[in-house]
């Protein structure tokens, strides 16, 4: 007997799904970020490649705690959302920092970052700067410490602080360097176009080779994973404002390209201000979102008391993401303005 067809079939939304889940979305990022990482550890050798370790370590053992008290142990670990904060928490370290700051760092990522708002899809700030930024309130002086480039010949030795004890004093490195936006804001002296490109600077493990984030990010926002308006927002804003003040006084404030290149602005807009549970749902939102990263990173760079401003910048707008998602809610399909 032939099954009668319904006349009126109801359903719950959403009607159309995609199919990029969250174990997609994650690990797409995680693979963009390869490329980066493995500039880092060109640049900076072996101190690049423990930091990183440690980081993950520091990432991954609160989430699998976080993961057995909930009863699946293994879910929450293998969807790459942990292993994203420790890789992009431990890209934004100085190369010379102990490594049991970036564990406890890695650690205060997930713990205060992510599971203390409930875990995945409920923290309201990016885990990564919020482990970063503990860090730099708790070790100002260890978190603002730069060293040159490591070559072939030592890439294999120790540099910095890296083995220094829990809080025993670190025994500062006799050959340290300065990051182009500090030399810039603290010397006036710029730094080279090629030199900021390519990667060849002082700087977090992150701040090297802003071409290859920038491409990491094209292929992101081609396969989906990020919405492309957030940096592309971020980027032309900082452009547009560097522009104008370069025009007003050429000699005092550098080239727009000098801060679209220099220090995080790039990992921060490509890898961090993209994540989807911490910026805006709505189109307009997301525009609103990204030109006031790009508006705080310039008014910090220029007129604040720090050269970087990336970090504090992303945070703020992260608090201030409910209140945007609020204020420009689209209008329920059949309600009027006042009622929506």
């Amino acid at each position: 007997m032939k099954t009668r067809e319904p006349k009126l079939l109801l359903t719950t939304s959403p009607f159309i799904k995609s199919p990029h889940d969250t174990r997609f979305i994650m690990w797409q990022v995680n693979y963009a970020l390869l490329p980066v990482i493995l500039a880092s550890v060109y640049y900076f050798g072996i101190n690049a490649v423990l930091l990183i370790a440690v980081s993950l370590a520091g990432a991954l053992l609160p989430e699998w705690i976080w993961s057995r008290q909930q009863n699946n142990p293994v879910n929450t670990i293998r969807d790459g959302s942990a292993v994203i904060t420790g890789l992009l928490f431990a890209l934004t370290l100085p190369p010379g920092i102990p490594l049991w700051m970036a564990f406890l760092g890695g650690v205060v990522s997930v713990v205060l970052g992510k599971i203390l708002f409930g875990g995945l899809g409920y923290n309201i700030f990016n885990p990564a700067l919020v482990g970063r930024a503990f860090l730099q309130a708790a070790f100002p002086v260890s978190m603002t410490t730069w060293m040159p480039h490591a070559s072939l010949e030592n890439f294999f030795q120790i540099r910095g602080d890296l083995l220094t004890l829990p809080f025993m004093k670190p025994r500062m490195d006799a050959l340290s360097a300065a990051t182009p936006l500090a030399k810039m804001k603290f010397e006036m002296q710029p730094t080279g176009i090629t030199d900021l490109l390519l990667g060849s600077t002082a700087g977090s493990l992150g701040e090297t080779a802003a071409v290859i984030i920038l491409l990491a990010g094209i292929y992101l926002a081609i396969r989906g994973v990020i919405n492309w308006r957030i940096p592309v927002g971020i980027l032309a804003t900082v452009f547009v404002l560097a522009t104008l003040l370069h025009w007003v006084d050429g000699t005092k404030y550098p080239a727009p390209w000098f801060h679209l290149f220099a220090g995080g602005l790039m990992l921060g807009a490509v890898f961090m201000a993209t994540d989807p549970v911490t910026s805006p749902i709505t189109q307009k939102g997301v525009w609103i979102f990204s030109v006031g990263v790009g508006l705080l990173v310039v008014v910090i760079r220029v007129w604040g008391g720090l050269p970087e401003g990336v970090m504090y910048s992303i945070l703020l707008m992260n608090a201030l993401t409910p209140l945007i998602n609020k204020v420009v809610r689209p209008r329920i399909y059949g309600m009027r303005k006042s009622e929506s």
